[in-house]
């Protein structure tokens, strides 16, 4: 992937990967557009990054998504990389009583959005030179953790939908590239509850040499481990994660937590 001189959509780029995505870009001289919900965020974005451009949108609604496409290409023709990395995780007791719009907002912001929003943009990137799609998908897309159910599914779900689109794009020009992260310190849940994982500086710096090299699929850590285990190996890698997971009495519901979309 050629790293300077595009016009460059991050979704959910007001925090976390997303944000240290934002800097490397823009210390990169590309011109950068981030699209979030919550507009208190794309404010410090803003402050923060004064060239970055902002946009707000709920990416959970279809009408949203369609909006933001049209926008985009009236806009900011120049496009040509969209980085697809909002995304909701949370912690669910399949056995409890939920409301089913938690479960379809966590499934239309991981999976049906970068689908929808890509196929959107695809006419328009097929035009342009250095054109890119980057999914970025998790090491639980191979390895589920069970407590984050719809969260490891969707993920799962985008590694194969990218796998395809990488095929049937292949003579578009349109490069299609995968990234998969580990447990990054970031505020994936909710602030204060993700405060675990590999640094988000160190796995970005990582990231972006793999970018460098061309590479379409870029892992880091036990991610990249995950991404090359064999099945027996999977299947041990799942058991010890999972092995000290505790779960709620059946017969009350489970505790949520959730990290709205930047």
């Amino acid at each position: 992937m050629q790293l300077t001189g595009n016009t460059i959509f991050i979704t959910g780029g007001g925090s976390g990967i997303g944000l240290a995505f934002v800097q490397r870009f823009v210390e990169r001289r590309n011109k950068v557009i981030v699209c979030g919900r919550r507009a208190e965020v794309l404010v410090d974005v803003k402050e923060r990054f004064t060239d970055v451009i902002t946009h707000v949108c709920d990416l959970a609604e279809p009408g949203a998504r369609e909006n933001m496409a049209s926008w985009l290409i009236s806009e900011h023709p120049d496009l040509n990389v969209i980085v697809n990395n909002a995304g909701i995780q949370r912690s669910v007791d399949l056995t409890g009583d939920e409301e089913w719009t938690a479960t379809h907002q966590e499934i239309a912001i991981n999976l049906e959005a970068p689908i929808h929003l890509s196929r959107l943009l695809y006419p328009h990137l097929a035009g342009k030179e250095n054109a890119a799609i980057l999914n970025v998908t998790s090491g639980l897309s191979f390895m589920p953790l069970a407590n984050v159910p719809v969260y490891c599914a969707t993920k799962a779900a985008l590694h194969s939908f990218t796998l395809s689109m990488r095929r049937q794009l292949a003579d578009s020009g349109i490069e299609v590239i995968e990234v998969i992260p580990p447990a990054v310190d970031t505020d994936l849940q909710a602030p204060g509850l993700h405060t675990f994982g590999v640094n988000v500086d160190v796995f970005a710096d990582d990231i972006f040499l793999g970018l460098e090299r061309g590479q379409q699929e870029v892992a880091y850590g036990t991610a990249l481990q995950a991404s090359r285990a064999s099945r027996e190996q999977l299947d041990t890698i799942f058991d010890n994660m999972n092995s000290r997971l505790t779960w709620p009495s059946h017969s009350a519901p489970a505790e949520t937590s959730q990290r709205p979309v930047s």
